[in-house]
């Protein structure tokens, strides 16, 4: 092979190689959003990230040279990756939806005493990463993700891109097929679902926490009255043990009768790690190193409304909690 023989297979290659590199950082600067978007479509960790891996794949896969806006590209492609696995999703559910909590993004705080901004993560969690955190799930309480999961595909997929991210009607459009006005109202019947479920106006992050701290002192104090005080006449508790621990799954219904619950859980000594999940007060259970039950707070007006449970151990193994972090974990 001679000199120019060299230089005509050469350069082809490093001109690919650099195109493809100059692809993947764009598709990085990307990534946060497009696994927000993502996370509010389906209401997983683990499935948001295959959902943007594989967004990826069909970016490496497309011609994308005559795209102006790869951005905006992509929202539509991991919407419609969603909206595929939602369809799917819908026929192989093993939790039954009264039951079921939506993976959490959990942060722990700086005390064990309070509800701090210090995350923690593995590869599927947000915990080391704060902004990740952010971007996730602070603005997405679970009591929101309980209504997203009423709606179907098409009505999810177009509130979430459109009132959540801003995509055009016209762009939704072409994901689900639909026309822009018929996607307009798909947006419009999920946005009346979601403000009728609504439950109200949150306080501060302060009262908040404060509410669930009166909570837990008088469930550990066996105080009747002083739960009844802090609770909503309608609250509801919702538990999801998952696959393995299917036998603790409930919902629950009614301040009494919640306070009953309460009153039998606060029978059992455990440690516990006060934590933020998805922006809301949250208390995790923690045995022998283990966390082995996690507590969401959702409070409006100055009482709590929802109480979500996760039991399920092969979700609450993935919270990215290390060892000296359930160290803290206090009784």
């Amino acid at each position: 092979m001679d000199v120019e023989e060299g230089v005509d297979v050469e350069e082809p290659v490093r001109g690919v190689r650099g195109e493809e590199e100059l692809l993947a950082r764009r598709f990085d600067a990307d990534r946060g959003r497009l696994r927000a978007v993502a996370y509010r479509m389906l209401g997983s960790l683990s499935e948001a990230e295959d959902a943007v891996q594989e967004t990826w794949f069909k970016l490496s896969r497309a011609d994308v040279s005559g795209v102006r806006n790869l951005s905006g590209w992509l929202t539509t492609v991991v919407g419609r990756v969603c909206l595929d696995m939602l369809r799917s999703r819908g026929s192989r559910r093993e939790t039954p939806l009264e039951y079921y909590v939506p993976d959490p993004v959990v942060r722990i705080g700086n005390t064990a005493d309070t509800f701090g901004a210090t995350g923690t993560a593995t590869d599927t969690s947000v915990a080391s990463d704060p902004e990740r955190a952010a971007e996730l799930g602070e603005s997405v309480g679970l009591a929101l993700f309980v209504v997203l999961e009423t709606l179907s595909p098409a009505e999810r997929l177009a509130f979430v891109l459109h009132d959540m991210f801003a995509v055009s009607f016209d762009e939704i459009a072409e994901v689900v097929d639909r026309s822009p006005a018929a996607t307009r109202q798909l947006a419009s019947r999920a946005r009346r679902r979601v403000r009728d479920a609504s439950p109200g106006p949150a306080p501060d992050a302060r009262r908040r926490r404060e509410v669930a701290d009166a909570f837990l002192t008088a469930a550990n104090g066996g105080d009747f009255d002083g739960l009844l005080a802090v609770l909503d006449p309608d609250v509801v508790l919702r538990a999801d043990g998952g696959r393995l621990m299917a036998g603790t799954s409930k919902l629950v219904r009614g301040a009494e009768t919640v306070v009953a619950q309460a009153l039998a859980y606060s029978r059992f000594r455990k440690a516990v790690l006060r934590v933020v999940a998805n922006g809301e007060p949250a208390v995790l259970s923690v045995v022998d190193g283990r966390p082995t039950a996690l507590m969401v707070f959702t409070v409006a007006g100055d009482r709590i409304v929802q109480l979500h449970i996760l039991t399920d151990p092969e979700r609450l193994a993935t919270l990215g909690l290390t060892e000296e972090e359930l160290a803290r974990a206090k009784y």
